[in-house]
């Protein structure tokens, strides 16, 4: 369908859940509506059309993505949206059982058809309802999401940069709805990483279910070091973070890049889910306690600043309280900056389903607990370190209380899942990386007053990063 031939201009809303891939996958279509004619609206304004782009990673997950999808109902009812259609990881999971659960949904589209929403949407706006459901076979090609409509701030941007994944982790649903690795190729990457450059990014944040295992399947290496020596060399970018890397495939070009690069900043996202050999061997994980520690440490010595996030999984079938206190005692070796508990979710047709000895969900909940109160003043502690630093910190928004007080973050924050720096300044706006002063450390966030005067044009390019002795981080020995 050309733009054209849809002069009605029918008002679309969307509702994104889940991680940033599916964010990257909502915008996507919503370029697409925006393409076809479609007016976009805000999610809860009135609108002909409601797409839910749902999450089914885990049964929280999918209890919210029933929840949003029940309440979009319940507006279609009372006459404040004319139809809904589901998309996502959830759609995907239970394909035409959804429908049976709930029968007023217009359409359900699977994952890898994202790209014919629009096709469906004016089907759907047109009273034709004959096929309510499409769903296309895992896509053995990187989809591409360049034309994205950002519901991002404009000075940062996901950017997705392989599909799927190989390693089969025992618990893991992922691979079932988002297919096998697929890498995008690596000029495409960089073409759509300038894209967003043009359109105001300051700070890139690159995202993949397996980041260290980008290009093998296409050029039968790892080239993620590649990959970040080009894109580091996009001139009107300020920040490039990396998310989501597993701990396999860190050459040594790797290590490389990551300590001498100008523009990639010195935090790194490595799920590492358990560290007892045992559970790691059951979750599939593929690598040892031993291997994780070297990886750990190279890194420490390697890369100046750095700031760890990763995330545990707790409760997993059979782990006993011995194995849970060895990650107790890791944290404590190993202090990481950041971390995040998750426990363990029962996944239908996942194998660890079937295995023995599932643990109750109060003794799940109480190793979580215990391990976030371990956590805690590791990273209360980090933050007392900044305090009295000179740190760059990129402007979000306003805060609520209001003039003079803006919401940012310093490199050691991504959004959504880390802290937030407030600054006290007349003047600023979203965009800005501002020097500031750190004054204060409020538990997970920090308070800071500018120093210098916003950065708003591209800085001249900086010296590759020395390790400056007056910004200790922890001590790690």
């Amino acid at each position: 369908m050309k733009p054209s031939e849809n002069p009605r201009k029918q008002r679309i809303s969307l509702i994104s859940l889940g991680c940033s891939k599916n964010l990257v996958d909502s915008e996507r279509m919503l370029g697409l509506l925006s393409q076809h004619g479609f007016t976009i609206v805000a999610d809860g304004a009135p609108a002909d059309l409601a797409v839910v782009n749902t999450c089914g990673f885990i049964d929280a997950a999918r209890r919210e993505s029933r929840e949003v999808i029940e309440s979009t109902l319940r507006r279609k009812r009372a006459g404040e949206v004319g139809g809904v259609i589901v998309a996502g990881c959830l759609a995907e999971r239970e394909r035409e059982r959804l429908l049976d659960e709930f029968p007023e949904v217009d359409g359900v589209i699977g994952v890898f058809a994202r790209e014919e929403v629009a096709e469906i949407a004016r089907k759907s706006l047109g009273g034709i309802h004959e096929q309510r459901t499409l769903f296309r076979p895992a896509a053995i090609q990187a989809q591409d999401d360049r034309a994205r409509l950002r519901v991002t701030p404009r000075h940062l941007s996901y950017l997705k940069v392989s599909e799927g994944c190989d390693r089969l982790c025992t618990f893991c649903a992922i691979p079932l709805m988002r297919g096998k690795h697929v890498s995008k190729p690596l000029e495409k990457v960089v073409e759509e990483a300038q894209e967003l450059a043009a359109d105001g990014v300051r700070e890139l944040i690159l995202v993949a279910q397996d980041m260290t295992y980008y290009g093998i399947d296409l050029y039968g290496r790892p080239r993620l070091a590649e990959l970040l020596r080009e894109l580091d060399r996009i001139e009107e970018l300020d920040w490039i973070r990396i998310l989501y890397n597993y701990p396999h495939h860190f050459t040594d070009e790797l290590f490389d890049v990551l300590a001498g690069s100008r523009r990639i900043l010195p935090y790194l996202d490595i799920p590492l889910q358990h560290i007892n050999d045992r559970l790691l061997k059951l979750m599939n994980r593929r690598h040892t306690r031993a291997e994780t520690v070297a990886i750990l440490e190279r890194l420490r010595r390697t890369i100046p600043n750095l700031v760890l996030r990763t995330t545990f999984l707790v409760g997993f079938p059979g782990e006993t309280e011995a194995e849970f206190e060895e990650l107790v005692g890791f944290i404590q070796e190993y202090p990481f900056e950041r971390l995040g508990v998750f426990t363990y979710s029962l996944e239908p047709d996942t194998p660890s389903a079937k295995l023995p000895d599932h643990l109750s969900e109060e003794v799940k909940q109480g190793r979580r607990d215990r391990l976030m109160a371990v956590q805690q003043p590791i990273a209360f502690a980090f933050h007392r370190s900044l305090v009295g630093r000179t740190l760059d910190v990129l402007v979000d928004a306003p805060a609520p209380q209001g003039s003079p007080w803006w919401i940012g973050r310093t490199y050691a924050d991504a959004p959504d899942v880390d802290g937030i720096t407030l600054i006290r300044g007349v003047g600023l706006r979203p965009g800005d990386l501002v020097a500031c002063e750190i004054v204060e450390a409020e538990g997970y966030d920090l308070v800071a007053r500018p120093r210098a005067l916003p950065q708003r044009r591209k800085r001249a390019r900086p010296e590759p990063r020395r390790r400056p002795p007056s910004l200790p981080i922890l001590d790690h020995s």
